[in-house]
């Protein structure tokens, strides 16, 4: 199968497959005292405090691990909003992934206030349509870094500033998860309180996030229980889950050079294919400033649906849009807010490349969606 849809997941890296192996006898509850427990919280620790120096994070107690990304998210926006004497008021853009748009509901069901912030055509918010939604009542700010259908990239860095210079308490909060592989991803920065990654989107094991919370934040847990991750997120942790993530973390940033210039040509290649074949074909999102591993196409005449199913009996693996509402084609709420009709929206599918992906991949993937789409254009 010619896989191209790394959005979506990401076959396992080999590092990560080796940290985790050593954890055959490392089988530990990390909460117990006695010398079993305590191998396993080692190793849990020493992966918090990698992961904090990847992402420029002063101090590893900074580091929450939680089951995956949107647990990260869901932790960010709720338990930022709830952690006052009310319910807070939410700020998210219209293109936030569901993780963060349904917390943000969520908050609102409770009694909190949420607020939407359009996007443009591209998918692009402006920093200062965000700064002046802000209120003295804003508990959080949550806008993604990258977005995971078109690979838009959003200015995070100057919403952050412009935040804080509207409402020095209100927090912000990023999603980082499509981002990490690709993208500089530092706390510091980029000028944020909280930010997410999930671990299977840069060759990591699923089933494993963090979220990144700064130091005196106030934070109201979402999971009850246990005094796990110190108070912040009760369940029995996952240091083998912990230890895979971060070896799939150091390994992207190294690598994040090449990766760029090797997936980006792929990606450029085949993009370059269509366009030559196929006049009519769109390019949805920001074309200058998105993730190097997005095609986010429009086939004009033609619905995603039927284009899917076409590709996977010709050996090619795409998406619709997030995985994330897949068994039931619907209208992307992301190119909604973009301005796309219906029709436009259902015409669009989503390319995604990754570390595995080859010169090859390119070519036999623009073969395949020539001979399949060509017809019809």
């Amino acid at each position: 199968m010619l896989y191209l849809d790394h959005a979506a997941t990401t076959p396992l890296r080999p590092e990560a497959w080796e940290a985790m192996a050593r954890f055959r006898d490392t089988y530990g509850n990390p909460s117990g005292v006695h010398r079993v427990s305590r191998a396993a919280k080692n190793e849990l620790e020493e992966a918090r405090e990698r992961a904090a120096a990847l992402l420029g994070a002063e101090r590893s107690s900074e580091i929450i691990f939680t089951g995956g990304g949107t647990e990260a998210d869901n932790l960010a926006v709720t338990g930022v909003a709830l952690a006052g004497d009310r319910p807070g008021h939410v700020i998210v853009s219209d293109v936030e992934h569901k993780a963060v748009l349904e917390s943000a509901r969520f908050v609102a069901r409770l009694g909190g206030r949420v607020t939407g912030v359009p996007v443009d055509r591209h998918g692009v918010v402006e920093p200062s349509r965000v700064a002046a939604a802000v209120t003295d009542a804003t508990s959080v700010v949550s806008v993604m870094l990258a977005n995971n259908e078109t690979g838009s990239l959003q200015p995070v860095q100057e919403i952050a500033t412009a935040v804080h210079a509207a409402n020095p308490a209100a927090l912000v909060h990023t999603d980082a998860v499509q981002a990490f592989i690709s993208e500089p991803v530092d706390v510091s920065a980029l000028g944020v309180d909280l930010l997410s990654l999930a671990a299977h989107k840069f060759g990591g094991p699923k089933g494993v996030g963090l979220l990144y919370l700064r130091e005196g934040i106030r934070l109201e847990p979402i999971l009850h229980g246990g005094s796990q991750e110190m108070g912040r997120r009760a369940g029995t942790q996952n240091p083998m889950g912990a230890a895979g993530m971060v070896a799939a973390m150091e390994v992207s940033v190294a690598d994040r050079p090449a990766f760029r210039e090797r997936v980006g040509g792929t990606r450029d290649d085949f993009e370059r294919r269509l366009a030559a074949a196929l006049p009519g074909l769109r390019v949805n999102g920001a074309r200058r400033s998105r993730l190097v591993q997005h095609s986010h196409l429009g086939f004009p005449g033609q619905t995603s649906e039927t284009l899917l199913i076409q590709f996977d009996q010709a050996g090619l693996a795409a998406a619709a849009g997030s995985a994330c509402q897949s068994g039931a084609i619907e209208v992307s709420h992301v190119l909604a807010a973009m301005g796309m009709n219906d029709e436009e929206a259902a015409e669009s599918v989503r390319f995604s490349f990754g570390w595995t992906s080859t010169a090859a991949d390119a070519e036999l993937a623009a073969k395949i969606v020539i001979d399949i789409a060509g017809d019809r254009l």
